[in-house]
């Protein structure tokens, strides 16, 4: 089945399927793309990521251009066109520290891809990877570069939850899913009697993951913002959204959003929480008849969930680790019954890209909450600002707990994108006014052929004011300097 998947640039239709709804939005857009100033990109950018399905494709050659392929495309022009492929705030000075743990995560998956299969078919299939998530996250990176940019972002979001929450909820009373004409699924499946709607996703569990990860955001939305109203509706659009996609992995991460905003009292003490749950998993581990992971098991939030499935999945991931752990597996479905569905965030990392990609990932996750929570620090005492980045890292907590019931293989990836450039954006500025100027001055000192100038003049500023406190600099130092050309 996996070989038959990377026959083709996405997999897929084998002709173009494109409604002349959509053809007409694309040229638009393409057109708003290069005529709107950069700050404003992002909403048409976002209507059409999330309004149109996946499956709205143009085949040429037997290449599948989706909608957001196409417009990622132009929109890496016009970065190209404005001289500024990268944006100077959020990824000037950082990167190399979040971004290019990103860039390295899909890069591995790619390579191990064309490896594990060497074919030409997985050269394009991996190609068309790499433009939907490399170009796709520099272009919203490009889109979010600073505070405001975020508030602008989190208010489109809003706009589209709201839409989409009662396109769901419509879903759900008739049977019928609107984006069904446009390329979606029109018949949405059934669980239990209960509908599952999914509106422009490609499945009932990304629409959820959508959902139930942006009611932290709304919340820092109407925390920031003069726009309470529009927090307001956003919220109630991503909690109908949640509750229409009848999935208990949504549940469960609308809960564990709700829950890690519960614990902003302990803020200051989240390494004694983060030990506490570790101990306590391990804990689990030792008394339980099966292992730790199988606690999944007994959560049930709606009927007729997979939560057994998803503890199989863990579990054979875990037990096969010498299959995959090299470049990946071709086939997980060797290893039982349904396997081959890897909806987990963590395990299809796995098994698409090995043990480098999977350890990149992990590393992904951990240096955007430190970041955030070195932030954090730094702007101690200022609630709001405190407020905004604990906001941030609940949203990326609701991932990280959606990721153990899903992955993101549609439109849902385009959020995951936004959180991560949320995250650059709002923390790159914090973290590069913390250096003071004596650590600046040190740093000079250590490499004094690039910063010759500065350091003169910084360094006899800072021996003046120690002279003037009682505490002269040592001749020496004075005369080292005095040396140094201004």
């Amino acid at each position: 089945m996996q070989e038959d998947h990377v026959r083709s640039f996405g997999g897929g239709a084998t002709d173009t399927m494109m409604s002349p709804i959509v053809l007409v939005a694309m040229v638009l857009t393409i057109i708003l793309l290069f005529v709107l100033p950069r700050k404003y990109l992002i909403v048409p950018f976002f209507l059409m990521a999330f309004f149109v399905p996946l499956g709205e494709q143009l085949v040429v050659g037997g290449i599948h251009l989706f909608v957001s392929r196409i417009l990622i495309l132009f929109g890496l022009l016009r970065m190209v066109l404005t001289r500024s492929p990268l944006p100077a705030a959020p990824l000037g000075k950082s990167f190399g520290s979040v971004d290019k743990v990103f860039f390295s995560c899909a890069i591995c998956q790619a390579l191990a891809v064309i490896v594990l299969f060497h074919s030409a078919e997985s050269l394009l299939n991996q190609t068309g990877f790499l433009l939907d998530y490399l170009g796709g996250y520099a272009l919203v990176r490009f889109f979010i570069q600073d505070e405001e940019d975020i508030l602008r972002a989190l208010k489109c979001l809003a706009f589209v939850a709201v839409v989409l929450g009662i396109c769901m909820v419509r879903e759900q009373l008739t049977m019928n899913n609107i984006f069904g004409y446009i390329g979606g699924t029109l018949v949405p499946d059934l669980r239990e009697g209960r509908v599952r709607s999914q509106g422009p996703f490609n499945h009932a569990l990304m629409a959820g993951a959508f959902g139930a990860t942006l009611v932290p955001l709304f919340i820092a939305l109407w925390k920031k913002a003069h726009a309470r109203a529009l927090a307001l509706v956003g919220i109630f659009g991503a909690l109908a959204i949640t509750w229409a996609s009848n999935s208990s992995t949504s549940l469960m991460t609308v809960q564990a959003g709700i829950l890690a905003i519960c614990l902003w009292p302990m803020r200051q003490k989240m390494r004694t929480v983060r030990w506490g749950i570790a101990l306590g998993l391990l804990a689990l581990h030792l008394v339980m008849k099966a292992p730790v992971w199988f606690i999944i098991t007994h959560i049930e939030l709606t009927g007729g969930n997979s939560n057994y499935h998803r503890a199989v999945l863990i579990d054979s991931f875990i037990r096969h680790f010498t299959d995959w752990a090299l470049i990946g597996i071709k086939d997980a479905g060797i290893w039982g019954w349904d396997l081959w569905d890897a909806q987990n965030q963590y395990v299809n990392i796995g098994e698409t890209g090995g043990l480098l990609a999977f350890i990149l990932f992990i590393m992904l996750i951990a240096r955007c909450f430190a970041k955030l929570g070195n932030a954090r620090r730094v702007v101690e005492g200022d609630k709001d600002q405190e407020w905004f980045l604990w906001l941030l890292g609940c949203a990326l907590f609701a991932n990280v707990v959606a990721f153990l019931g899903v992955n993101y293989f549609d439109n849902m990836k385009v959020a995951w994108f936004a959180l991560i450039a949320m995250i650059g954006a709002a923390t790159t500025p914090i973290l590069a006014s913390k250096e003071s100027p004596a650590e600046a001055v040190s740093s000079a000192v250590r490499v004094p052929v690039l910063v010759r100038p500065w350091l003169a003049k910084s360094g006899a500023n800072v021996s003046r004011e120690k002279e003037a406190n009682g505490r002269p600099t040592s001749l020496t130092k004075r005369r080292q300097l005095k040396r140094v050309p201004s």
